[in-house]
């Protein structure tokens, strides 16, 4: 009898099949059940590698923070200003997590189950260092502006059309039938839920300027 090679069940092989079907079933139709079905094992099986789903998306973040890192390491080019150098990073950040049906939520509050967010972190912090930032204002600059996209792509992908099937969004005409008696409010809906590039950009843009005039030392 011909014995089948199989791929050896391991985290990183089991992440990477969480986020396929990350895209398709939303964060919270993941499931361990659903995970082990696409696997061909039983369940039981991948408590072996997580304990619970906590553990898996901390191991599905790692991951993902691998294939950003490689990705944007093939990118590179040759150095620049620090504003430049922040905001390509979190730019590259922002379409990596698009990338993923609720990758924003999987990404975010989760911890690292390697060192591979540790080079590229300390380039950053790096750069800004190098441009005059202190040890610890290179860390909050770094940290507030790493936030801030974080939250804008939290936000961008409950609000805004799915970014897989390119459907759905906020109705912004509904919205502002309901708003009907505060009409500022209403008529922000149309900056703040549509053309999220646009928004993103100006924010960014906000973000750096005012990194730069209350961190940055002269």
């Amino acid at each position: 009898m011909v014995k089948v090679a199989t791929t050896p069940l391991d985290r990183t092989r089991v992440a990477v099949t969480a986020l396929k079907l990350l895209n398709e079933t939303g964060l919270d139709g993941l499931t361990l059940r659903a995970i082990a079905k696409e696997l061909d094992v039983k369940a039981p099986a991948l408590y072996w590698h997580f304990k619970d789903k906590q553990a898996l998306l901390d191991e599905m973040a790692t991951e993902m923070m691998r294939r950003m890192n490689a990705d944007l390491a093939a990118g590179a080019g040759p150095g620049s200003d620090w504003q430049s150098a922040l905001s390509g990073a979190l730019r590259g950040l922002r379409r990596h997590l698009l990338m993923y049906r609720d990758g924003a939520k999987v990404y975010s509050g989760t911890h690292f189950t390697d060192l591979s967010y540790a080079a590229p972190m300390e380039a950053h912090l790096r750069t800004l260092t190098e441009a005059g930032f202190t040890p610890g204002d290179a860390a909050r600059a770094w940290f507030t502006a790493y936030s801030y996209t974080i939250g804008y792509v939290t936000e961008e992908q409950s609000m805004g059309p799915d970014p897989v099937k390119e459907e759905g969004g906020y109705d912004l005409a509904a919205r502002a039938e309901r708003l009907a008696a505060y009409p500022l409010a209403a008529a922000a809906g149309g900056e703040m839920f549509r053309d999220f590039d646009a928004g993103f950009e100006k924010g960014l843009a906000a973000v750096v300027a005012g990194i730069g005039a209350t961190m940055l030392e002269t």
